[in-house]
């Protein structure tokens, strides 16, 4: 496999001698040389989403490698991190000026998530200036699913009304 892979390459000698130069490294007791392992998706999105001053030093190394190889991931990761930090700081009054700039990406599920915002950019922009949110909303409304689920649907309304108000 290294003589044809090496051959390809334009050498000429035979595979006799190619196993005799490997023999010595295959005897030598020595682990054969290892690739880095190649970072899976989770963790390249970790480290796109985290600030960069909470990564390790290792992580930030390989995220910068990465990102200049793939002009596309770094597209994608400028974008990711200007969103976030309108998200943060509640600056949704910049959001019209990160979507021109999500579209200037040219990348399908940018423009898709762009295009979604776009649909009811007033509500989204609110959402992300206003310190309010539907957290305790929500929250309420997750407990008393889970209540209902606890009686397996075999109970009264008048029950079911009783342990909301009671739980």
């Amino acid at each position: 496999m290294l003589h044809a892979e090496i051959r390809e390459q334009g050498y000429r000698g035979s595979q006799r001698t190619v196993r005799r130069h490997l023999q010595p490294i295959r005897h030598s007791g020595l682990p054969a040389p290892t690739t880095p392992a190649t970072p899976t998706i989770r963790q390249v999105t970790a480290w796109i989403v985290r600030k960069p001053e909470s990564l390790a030093a290792e992580d930030q190394n390989h995220l910068t490698q990465l990102l200049t190889r793939c002009p596309e991931l770094n597209a994608v990761a400028t974008c990711v991190t200007g969103f976030a930090a309108i998200m943060d700081e509640h600056r949704g009054h910049d959001l019209p000026e990160w979507l021109t700039q999500a579209d200037a990406a040219e990348l399908a599920p940018l423009r898709s998530f762009t295009r979604s915002l776009r649909h009811d950019l007033a509500a989204v922009t609110a959402g992300l200036t206003l310190p309010w949110n539907s957290g305790p909303v929500e929250g309420d409304v997750n407990r008393i699913k889970m209540l209902k689920r606890q009686m397996y649907g075999r109970a009264s309304i008048d029950l079911l009304r009783h342990r909301i108000l009671h739980a």
